[in-house]
C-alpha cells in the first residue's frame, strides 16, 4: 500500500429499500467511494464480516428432532454475537427462521442450533407472532446468556434453497423513484459504489430514530441516497465519522475544481472558494432540504447538488452578495421543525424584493462554529473588497446619487449634463446617530445635524442598502479590535 493511503474500512449494516424493507449489506469505505453490496450473512453486531459466508451448519438433522420444542441455551460471544442469521417473520407469513449458523461462532459451539429452526421465543419472549424486526430486536436484546425455545420445521427447509437474499429491484433510481429516505434494494450478488466527493452525509434522519442507529448517505449530484440502519448509535456515529473524514480529505481537490471553473465564468473570474459543505434548510411547513453552499470572498452560493460545469456553476438555487448577508442567529434552534436541540443559524438578505431569510441546521457543534466564523468573517472581507457602494435616490424632490464609503462615511451628490458633481451632503460613520427604513422604498438617516432626519426614495426596497451600511460598521469595528 502506497504511503499515505488508508485501508479500506468494512462492516455490516442494514439498507432500507421502497417499502421500508432492511436489506443486509456490506459497507466498504475506500479513499475516494463508499461501496455496498448485499451481505448474505448475520446483521449489524451478529457476527464480523470476515464470517459473511461461513459454514451452514445443521447440515445433518436428526430425524427425531422434527417439530419437537427444543429449549437451547447459547452463550454469546464477545465478538459475532449468537452467529447466525434469520429470516421469515409475520409480515411474510412465516415463523422466525434460522437461516445460517456461522461457524465457530456461539450458536455452532451449541450443537444444538440446525438452520430450519424456528425460534419460537428468547428468554421468554414470544416470537412466535413476531415480524423480522421485532426478532432481531429481541435477539439484540438479549445478555451473554441466552434461552432459545427452537423447533425445526422440516416441511420449510426447501425455503432455504430456493428463496433470493434480496428483491430483484433496480438501482437506477427513476424520478418517480426517488422518494426521501427509501434507498434502492440491491438485488442479490450486486455490488454499487457511491463517490465520496462532496458526497452528504447525515444521522440527523427522518423519522427520527429513538435509537439513534440511523445514518443517510448521499452522493453529491443526488441520483444515488443510502438509508442505513447500525447495530447501535456508537457504530452509527463511528460510521459518521469515518465517512466525514473521508470526504473531507477530498475537500481540496473540490474547492480546486471549483476555482477553475470560476476562473473561466467571465464576470464570476477572480473569486476565490472559501468554503464549501452541505447545509439543511427548515423549510416553512416543517419540510427540509439540503443544499451544498459554495462561499466565495463575495458571494454565498446555494445549489440543489454539485455544480459539475462553469454552466451549471453560474445557476445556482439562491446567490446572496456577502456585503448584504447577515448572520442573525447561530445555536440551538428554537421552534424549529426537528428537535429543539438542533445545531442551526440563520440568515437574513437584503435584496430589492426585501429581505429572505433562510434557517439551516448542520451536524455538529463544530460544523456550526466553522460556519459562524466564515460568515462573519466573509461579510467584513467582502465590507472591505467593496469599500464603497452607490445607489440612486431622490432627495428633498432631486434625482441624487446616495454613495457609502467604508472610511469617508456617506455622500449625496448629485450631476447636472456637462457639470461637474455636486456634493449636497457628506457625513462620516461616526456621526451616524440612527438609520430606519419603511421596507418598501424609503431610507431614514440622522446624523444630529440642523438638516434634521433625511429621507431619501430608494426607489426601490431599501434593505440591500441597510444591511450594507450594517456590513461596514460591522467591518469597522472588527478593525479596532471591539470584536473577538
Amino acid at each position: 500500500m502506497a504511503a499515505g493511503r488508508r485501508a479500506p474500512r468494512s462492516g455490516l449494516l442494514e439498507l432500507r429499500g421502497p417499502g421500508g424493507r432492511w436489506l443486509r449489506v456490506l459497507l466498504t469505505l475506500a479513499e475516494d467511494s463508499l461501496g455496498v453490496s448485499p451481505a448474505d450473512g448475520p446483521g449489524p453486531g451478529e457476527a464480523p464480516a470476515a464470517q459473511l459466508n461461513g459454514g451452514e451448519g445443521g447440515s445433518g438433522v436428526p430425524e427425531a428432532l422434527a417439530n419437537i420444542r427444543r429449549t437451547v441455551h447459547v452463550v454469546k460471544q464477545d465478538v459475532g454475537g449468537l452467529g447466525i442469521s434469520i429470516k421469515g417473520g409475520r409480515e411474510n407469513k412465516m415463523p422466525i427462521l434460522i437461516s445460517k449458523i456461522f461457524k465457530g461462532l456461539a450458536a455452532d459451539q451449541t450443537e444444538a442450533l440446525y438452520v430450519g429452526d424456528a425460534i419460537l421465543s428468547v428468554n421468554g419472549t414470544d416470537l412466535s407472532e413476531a415480524t423480522h424486526d421485532e426478532a432481531v430486536q429481541a435477539l439484540k436484546k438479549t445478555g451473554k446468556e441466552v434461552v432459545l425455545e427452537v423447533k425445526y420445521m422440516k416441511e420449510i427447509s426447501p425455503y432455504f434453497k430456493n428463496s433470493a437474499a434480496g428483491a430483484t429491484v433496480s438501482w437506477d433510481p427513476s424520478p418517480s423513484g426517488q422518494q426521501k429516505r427509501s434507498s434502492p434494494v440491491l438485488p442479490p450478488r450486486e455490488s454499487r459504489t457511491v463517490p465520496l466527493k462532496m458526497c452528504y452525509v447525515s444521522r440527523k434522519c427522518l423519522p427520527a430514530d429513538p435509537e439513534h442507529r440511523y445514518l443517510e448517505v448521499c452522493s453529491a449530484d443526488g441520483r444515488v441516497a443510502l438509508f442505513l440502519r447500525a447495530k447501535d448509535e456508537a457504530t452509527a456515529q463511528s460510521w459518521l465519522g469515518a465517512i466525514q473524514g473521508a470526504v473531507g480529505a477530498l475537500l481540496p481537490r473540490v474547492k480546486e475544481e471549483l476555482r477553475a471553473q470560476l476562473a473561466g465564468a467571465g464576470t464570476a473570474g477572480g473569486r476565490d472558494v472559501r468554503h464549501v459543505g452541505w447545509l439543511t434548510e427548515q423549510l416553512p411547513g416543517a419540510g427540509t432540504r439540503n443544499l451544498l453552499a459554495v462561499l466565495t470572498e463575495k458571494e454565498l452560493l446555494l445549489y440543489g447538488s454539485l455544480p459539475q460545469s462553469r454552466d451549471a456553476l453560474g445557476k445556482p438555487v439562491h446567490s446572496y452578495p456577502l456585503i448584504a448577508t447577515r448572520l442573525v442567529h447561530s445555536g440551538p434552534a428554537k421552534g424549529s421543525a426537528l428537535d429543539e436541540a438542533e445545531l442551526a443559524f440563520a440568515l437574513r438578505a437584503g435584496t430589492r424584493l426585501g429581505v429572505q431569510s433562510h434557517l439551516f441546521s448542520l451536524e455538529s457543534p463544530r460544523d456550526l462554529a466553522l460556519w459562524t466564523r466564515l460568515l462573519v468573517d466573509g461579510t467584513h472581507g467582502a465590507a472591505e473588497l467593496a469599500q464603497e457602494v452607490s445607489a440612486a435616490c431622490t432627495w428633498k424632490g432631486q434625482e441624487c446619487t446616495l454613495s457609502i464609503h467604508i472610511d469617508k462615511g456617506f455622500t449625496i451628490s448629485t450631476t447636472e449634463p456637462g457639470l461637474s458633481k455636486t456634493i449636497l451632503l457628506q457625513q462620516p460613520f461616526e456621526k451616524l446617530q440612527m438609520s430606519s427604513d419603511d421596507g418598501t422604498k424609503m431610507l431614514y438617516l440622522d446624523f444630529g445635524g440642523p438638516e434634521g432626519e433625511i429621507q431619501l426614495d430608494l426607489h426601490s426596497c431599501p434593505k440591500t442598502i441597510v444591511f450594507i451600511i450594517h456590513s461596514f460598521l460591522s467591518a469597522k469595528v472588527t478593525r479596532l479590535g471591539l470584536l473577538a
